[in-house]
């Protein structure tokens, strides 16, 4: 347990900014998908961008993960239409249920106990997507 604790730890951190910054507000991610607000699109640009600048300096540095292995970002295959599919299925159920999958355990720490519903139907989902993944194009 013990070695997992600073997991936790950055995980309760990591929903404490999310609350704060209102990036798990229902009203925030309903502006985002009508266009009316830059807040949302602010908050995941400099998400991106600071991403993109850890890994750039995580390379230069040789940093290694917490597994010992260098820090490194899989290339990915060429199929740009199931990532489309993806997406799109993604998206529409983040707008649908006003949550991704991180603020989902978020909002129920901060009583918005519906949302056990939503974990619900995503896990049930995964489990299906598992039963069915070879029947799948990939």
């Amino acid at each position: 347990m013990g070695k997992y604790l600073k997991f936790f730890l950055v995980g309760i951190f990591f929903g404490i900014v999310l609350v704060k910054s209102e990036a798990v507000s229902w009203y925030r991610i309903f502006e985002m998908f009508k266009f009316q607000s830059f807040h949302m699109y602010g908050i995941i640009g400099s998400a991106v961008i600071t991403g993109i600048i850890l890994l750039l300096v995580s390379k230069q540095m040789k940093l290694k993960t917490t597994e010992g292995t260098y820090l490194r970002v899989p290339l990915k295959d060429k199929g740009l239409v199931r990532y489309i599919i993806g997406g799109s299925i993604f998206g529409l159920g983040w707008a649908l249920c006003g949550a991704c999958p991180g603020p989902m355990y978020i909002l129920v720490g901060t009583g918005v106990f519906t949302m056990l519903i939503v974990i619900i139907a995503a896990v049930f989902g995964t489990y299906v997507y598992g039963a069915i993944q070879s029947k799948l194009p990939h």
